[in-house]
């Protein structure tokens, strides 16, 4: 190795350190084939099969208790088969039961674009990693916003695909209903790259066959009972960018209220059906092994633990209707933006009512792509005090990479000038 190799290695070494991101900083898997992603690196939520390496889903226990991985997941075996390069795994919140990014056990990663701000999770070592530079891109899961929250908090892009798109074959579960493996970039362009790695081909097809080519979004959605939740301040930020995505679109924006129900009711439904998945798929081990669980991890198994099949009945009907709803209003050329959450990233270390009242009205905005499973993409954009907030794009069923399309090769330079004329006014 040369004498400037030794000092970019030290450099990187101190800035791991500096940034808390990483599970295990010593991975290293280099690619096993070459394309898109050539001379990209990556980094590996603690949730994914490495073979050789036990994921500890962000938990001691669950560490100690589990046998190291025999092979590679797929998303993971795909990444090195187009030309990615592995470096090191992310630290998560514990078994992924979390949307705040602060861990009890391993530390908090810390927010490179939000000084003193929690980075959110809870694919929060991710999300660090590619917003300080650590990693071209990393991946993650998003079983309740933890792909667009950790973005939205540090800056970063972020997607969370359609259910079932991508292949969650060697992944820890969550809530499998739920489950999809996302992914967190720098930019636009690099965002789609990786997506054309990992979508299936099933998406942008609702018949399993390949789309050939992709015809313009056509409808610019606005719902005003998910503009409602954030505060006034990020609204007002993020509303200055619709007009000129509906000169992107040809059109004017079209209103809409997306949960006729009431948006609570969405949120109830989602809580429900995920919290007792999240206990069905993890009782078992938590029965037998008696983890240690850190402050509101506990509280929340405890809570999925007492849901009981009555309790769905009510919940699955919802989304069955919330699905069917949102497939109507986007169609095959509708657009819904939206904020991706209420705020931006709390202050570390909170805890009582107010954490409360955030991670709930984060909730009410994720749980749309949760119960009706489409694909949304956040990208960053800086509100009040330069601080990170997300805005988001939700499209059709299997519209993943037609929306990423989109995002790289119009909305994102039209919206990126926007930002940066309001700065220089």
């Amino acid at each position: 190795m040369s004498q400037n190799q030794h000092e970019q290695e030290g450099e990187r070494l101190r800035l791991i350190e500096r940034w808390n991101a990483y599970a295990n900083a010593s991975i290293d898997v280099p690619p096993s084939g070459s394309g898109v992603l050539t001379g990209k690196t990556f980094a590996v939520k603690d949730v994914f099969d490495i073979k050789g390496h036990t994921s500890g889903a962000g938990n001691p226990d669950w560490l100690r208790t589990h046998a190291p991985a025999t092979g590679y997941a797929s998303a993971v075996s795909e990444l090195l088969a187009a030309g990615a390069h592995l470096q090191g795994t992310t630290i998560t919140d514990e078994l992924m039961y979390s949307i705040n990014g602060e861990n009890y056990h391993y530390g908090t990663p810390m927010n490179p674009k939000a000084k003193g701000r929690i980075p959110g999770g809870s694919s929060s070592g991710s999300a660090v990693a590619v917003s300080a530079g650590l990693a071209d891109f990393a991946i993650g899961t998003d079983t309740g916003g933890s792909i667009r929250v950790p973005s939205a908090y540090c800056g970063i892009y972020g997607i969370r695909p359609t259910h079932d798109a991508v292949d969650v074959a060697g992944l820890i579960p969550l809530a499998p209903s739920f489950d999809t493996i996302g992914w967190m970039t720098r930019d636009a362009q690099t965002l789609l790259d990786v997506g054309r790695v990992l979508l299936d081909r099933r998406s942008d097809s609702g018949n399993g066959e390949e789309v050939q080519h992709h015809a313009p979004f056509k409808r610019l959605l606005v719902a005003t009972d998910l503009w409602d939740i954030p505060e006034r301040s990020l609204q007002e930020t993020l509303r200055a960018y619709i007009k000129g995505l509906a000169v992107i679109m040809g059109s004017e924006h079209q209103l809409i209220v997306a949960a006729p129900e009431g948006i609570g009711e969405w949120t109830s439904a989602f809580r429900t059906l995920q919290g007792m998945e999240i206990w069905q798929s993890h009782r078992e081990w938590i029965t037998s092994e008696k983890p240690t669980f850190g402050p509101g991890i506990a509280e929340r198994f405890t809570w999925a633990s007492s849901l009981r099949e009555e309790h769905a009945i009510k919940a699955s009907l919802i989304q069955q209707r919330a699905r069917a709803r949102m497939e109507s209003l986007l169609g095959e050329d509708g657009i819904l933006v939206m904020p991706t959450v209420p705020a931006a990233a709390p202050l570390l270390g909170q805890s009582g009512e107010e954490v409360e009242r955030v991670r709930m009205r984060t909730f009410e905005l994720c749980c749309v792509a949760g119960l009706s499973g489409l694909p949304q993409v956040t990208i960053p954009i800086a509100g009040k005090d330069g601080l990170p907030i997300g805005l988001s794009f939700m499209a059709g069923r299997n519209q993943d990479i037609r929306l990423l399309e989109w995002l790289a090769n119009a909305a994102d330079d039209s919206i990126q000038s926007q930002e940066e004329s309001g700065r220089t006014r």
